[in-house]
């Protein structure tokens, strides 16, 4: 499981917790959570697909 999972279950838990206790602190963390994590999987999406560019062009230039 990616960071940007765990980090979203653990929002998801803390938002729970947070609305059943009435706790709004406890349930805005939560939400921060399930955004950090989200931000996460999108840069390590972002990531994969330089890389992928980059081969790509790599392959390029030998082809030539």
């Amino acid at each position: 499981m990616s960071d940007g999972a765990m980090d979203k279950l653990k929002g998801k838990g803390k938002e729970a917790v947070g609305k059943l206790t009435g706790d709004h602190r406890k349930e805005a963390e939560g939400k921060t959570d399930q955004a950090k994590g989200g931000a996460k999987d999108t840069a390590d999406g972002l990531g994969e697909r330089a890389k992928g560019v980059k081969d790509s062009l790599r392959r390029d230039d030998d082809a030539t």
